[in-house]
């Protein structure tokens, strides 16, 4: 039945009852006919007031509230073990993951404009059997006030050097001196922060502890990074 022709039926009801209540002179019968007007129209109000009603933005990189104006949502998730690749989320996008089949064993790391949110570079490199002048070549390209997003897969220390571990602590990192073989790790900073990162977060390789055999747990991280106006 449409609702016109409901709304029909329960108008011809509400005129019957009414006019009855007025014939038979009984005040139960026409508070009842205003309690059907009541509970009936007011129900369909609120229906189409529901329904008119915009849907709710989906918030950015799945966070549980969006982020202030000034503030960039992010996500990053570590590797498990040698299988499941990381995911790199920033500002509602996803940078890097295994979906997207851009993602590597090693360091995977995405460079951000820190005032405009673009994506300005993304990379991974081999930790482990690749070069570590690659990295360095990488990491020097970070000009200030870029936000750096980093997330480990597999192993990401072997070809770590001192030099590389220097960058990422001039990034804000407190952790990366620690970082060792087969370590999770992920890290969000910046060039030129003056405090150190409070997003980061590792997972030490011990086999006392490890969730996949060879491997410690997976680790993320997520919040709003400030915008570097």
């Amino acid at each position: 039945m449409r609702p016109r022709d409901f709304l029909y039926i329960v108008s011809l009801l509400m005129v019957f009852l009414v006019i009855w209540g007025i014939t038979t002179n009984q005040p139960s019968i026409k508070q009842n006919a205003r309690n059907i007007q009541q509970n009936i129209f007011g129900v369909q109000e609120a229906r189409l007031f529901s329904t008119a009603l915009p849907k709710t933005s989906t918030l950015k990189c799945d966070l549980s509230k969006n982020c202030p104006i000034d503030h960039f949502a992010f996500h990053i998730s570590s590797g498990a073990a040698d299988v499941v690749g990381p995911k790199i989320c920033f500002d509602g996008k996803i940078v890097m993951s295994g979906v997207r089949n851009n993602v590597g064993k090693g360091l995977n790391l995405v460079f951000v404009n820190g005032e405009t949110g673009k994506i300005e570079d993304f990379n991974s490199f081999d930790m482990y059997s690749g070069k570590s002048q690659d990295i360095l070549d990488f990491l020097k390209t970070i000009k200030p006030g870029m936000i750096v997003l980093v997330a480990s897969f597999d192993d990401s220390a072997t070809q770590m050097t001192d030099e590389i571990r220097d960058i990422f602590v001039g990034l804000g990192s407190s952790m990366i001196k620690d970082v060792k073989f087969r370590d999770s790790w992920v890290f969000a900073g910046a060039a030129g922060i003056e405090e150190k990162s409070t997003f980061e977060k590792r997972s030490a390789n011990d086999e006392k502890t490890n969730v996949y055999g060879k491997w410690p747990e997976m680790v993320d991280i997520a919040g709003c990074f400030p915008r570097k106006i």
